[in-house]
């Protein structure tokens, strides 16, 4: 009885403190998300003055603006070195710090899109089109697409964080990882296709929604498969 009352006291402290962590994460992320959206509306106000919309037909111009164009780059790849950075700092194992990576990566793009629609009203509808990323070049598709990803990694995370707290691992071999890497180049690649087309006034049709699915599908069917296997690891 004395070492059940141990365990259970171990475990309400490690649940607060886990608690306590991800209260704190959340802030730091929807605060991050600010930051992000306010470059957003600098940008948008030097690079589109009568409105952000695609077809981008002002692209020319922009990428001939090589300093800011660099600059921009430069802050996309600074700002998932300080989401790793943070996930580091605030989880105590890897669990945890990939947990952490998953929920401030996900609170941080949702709330990029909440900040952009209460400062400068947009998007208009979920489906609006954006530029996700540059890195290693144009990634575009409709707002609706990164959303999904992005509350997906958050369910992924809670997982993650639950079973920790209960002291249960989630079992994750090589080939699992291999097959996680397999499902997220497939979700850029449907994201990266469009974001060669994003002058051309068909550029809705060169997102393949079928390809992107398949990526997001095959990541949580994987997911699933690694909780079930776990299952039963104390």
């Amino acid at each position: 009885m004395g070492t059940q009352k141990i365990s259970a006291d171990k475990s309400a402290e490690l649940l607060k403190t886990t608690i306590k962590r991800c209260c704190i994460v959340i802030i730091f992320s929807i605060a991050f998300g600010y930051i992000e959206a306010a470059v957003v509306v600098y940008l948008r106000a030097i690079f589109h003055p009568d409105g952000f919309t695609f077809p981008l037909t002002d692209l020319g111009t922009i990428l001939q603006e090589k300093p800011l164009l660099f600059t921009e780059i430069g802050r996309e790849a600074a700002t998932i070195v300080l989401i790793f950075t943070g996930a580091w700092l605030f989880g105590r194992n890897r669990r945890q710090r990939f947990a952490y990576f998953l929920t401030i990566f996900a609170i941080w793009d949702i709330f990029y899109y909440v900040w952009l629609k209460v400062l400068i009203d947009w998007p208009a509808s979920i489906m609006d089109w954006d530029i996700l990323f540059l890195i290693p070049g144009t990634w575009a598709s409709a707002v609706l697409y990164p959303v999904l990803i992005s509350i997906t990694m958050l369910i992924f995370a809670a997982a993650i964080l639950y079973r920790d707290v209960r002291g249960r691992d989630i079992k994750v071999t090589r080939a699992d990882w291999l097959v996680f890497f397999v499902a997220a180049i497939i979700v850029v690649v449907s994201f990266y296709i469009p974001g060669r087309h994003i002058t051309e006034n068909d550029f809705k049709s060169y997102f393949y929604w079928p390809l992107f699915a398949a990526g997001l599908l095959l990541a949580i069917g994987m997911f699933l498969k690694c909780l079930l296997k776990s299952k039963s690891r104390p």
